[in-house]
């Protein structure tokens, strides 16, 4: 790969990567007038901001058969279209339903690149797999924080609401451009000669299951935290501000933390991530006796934490020799991950109802701490999915 095609590779990388969770962030901060010029009831409103886990299963588990289909990069910059335009569209119109399936091409970008990412950057960049996972991840980090935080000032500033929300359209434009080169590497359709493997083909892997519960498991707890935190720390007692500047600084410690985590060498990933477990199981418990006196080290302790995110990500792109099973795994992983990340919040926010307490919900923090824990050793294990199957069946099915 010459050095300008690299170049233009980690490029689009990194705006792709910022591109990636903007439609998701930027909701919440104008939830509350959605919701008023929209008209739309307290269930719609939970439909809206459910979408995005439902998008990243669903659509995350179709991606690796659309890819085979018309190729990796063609469909990567094709659902940035599609992002672009739903981004654009979906705070034009006064419909909530039209709101609604608007948000579902929004969200088609980032559903997209969950999946394809970890394959493109196997494929470019094979012996910096770690190195190139840090730098998308701290771009998606940076962009889910822009998001959250920048969507309001924006719509002050543009008169409204829905230019804030509009806005971030242009991020993902930008994100298409620097992938054009790449369209002409790929092939028009399916090779028939090159294998692949069917999602149903890795319910037989150890490694895959162990690497979905261990990428499950982790977003369960940020997840949790995003969007249960600042309304813990009000509870107790807590202004408002001072909880929403709580959780920015656990977004905002993430984005080093996503950066450095992935470049572990793999001999010592194991000893990282349980230090970063270890991290979460002090600041849970601090939640549960010391709320407010320790809120600020909390939130520090949780971002150090969440680097077992990127980890799980690299770790896809490590576990598979080749770019079928590398796509197979990431919709795997993702799709099985990101239905159990929104059953979580979910959970945390029934047993609250539930009890009028938060110990319960605090145990589903510490649930899915310990299968994050658990699932790390035999996710790092040095072995491959391809060899799994491979003792399993003698050839792949082409």
């Amino acid at each position: 790969m010459s050095r300008p095609h690299s170049r233009l590779l980690v490029v689009a990388l990194v705006l792709t990567g910022l591109s990636m969770r903007t439609a998701v962030t930027s909701i919440g901060a104008v939830l509350d007038d959605l919701q008023r010029d929209l008209h739309a009831s307290g269930t719609v409103a939970g439909v809206i901001t459910a979408l995005p886990v439902v998008c990243f299963a669903g659509i995350g588990v179709l991606t690796p058969q659309l890819a085979r289909a018309v190729g990796t990069h063609r469909l990567l910059v094709c659902s940035l279209v599609l992002a672009t335009a739903g981004a654009a569209a979906r705070p034009i119109g006064s419909s909530a339903l039209l709101f609604i399936v608007l948000s579902v091409l929004a969200l088609t970008g980032g559903a997209i690149s969950n999946v394809l990412l970890p394959i493109l950057v196997k494929e470019h960049f094979p012996d910096r797999i770690g190195a190139m996972t840090g730098l998308y991840v701290t771009a998606l980090a940076t962009g889910a924080t822009a998001g959250a935080g920048l969507t309001v000032p924006v719509g002050n500033a543009g008169g409204s609401w829905r230019v804030g929300l509009g806005a971030w359209a242009v991020l993902s434009v930008l994100a298409i451009v620097p992938w054009l080169p790449a369209l002409r590497t790929d092939r028009t359709g399916a090779d028939p000669t090159e294998p692949h493997a069917p999602l149903r083909l890795l319910l037989r892997s150890r490694t895959a299951w162990a690497l979905a519960v261990f990428f499950a498991g982790q977003s369960i707890q940020a997840y949790i935290a995003f969007g249960w935190f600042a309304r813990f720390f009000t509870a107790h007692g807590v202004s408002s501000g001072t909880a929403g500047a709580m959780v920015a600084l656990f977004a905002a410690v993430g984005i080093p933390v996503s950066l450095f985590a992935p470049r572990v060498p793999v001999r010592r990933q194991r000893l990282v991530i349980l230090a970063m477990c270890g991290c979460n199981a002090v600041a849970y418990a601090g939640l549960g006796f010391a709320p407010v006196a320790g809120g600020w080290v909390w939130m520090v302790l949780v971002a150090l934490g969440g680097g077992t995110f990127p980890i799980a990500l690299a770790l896809i792109g490590m576990r598979a020799r080749t770019a079928a099973i590398t796509a197979a795994l990431s919709a795997f992983v993702q799709s099985i991950g990101y239905i159990l990340a929104g059953i979580g919040p979910l959970l945390f926010g029934a047993l609250y109802d539930a009890t009028g307490s938060w110990v319960l919900p605090l145990g589903v923090l510490f649930g899915a701490l310990v299968a994050t824990a658990l699932t790390a050793w035999p996710s790092t294990a040095d072995r491959y999915v391809d060899d799994e199957l491979a003792g399993r069946s003698a050839k792949l099915p082409a």
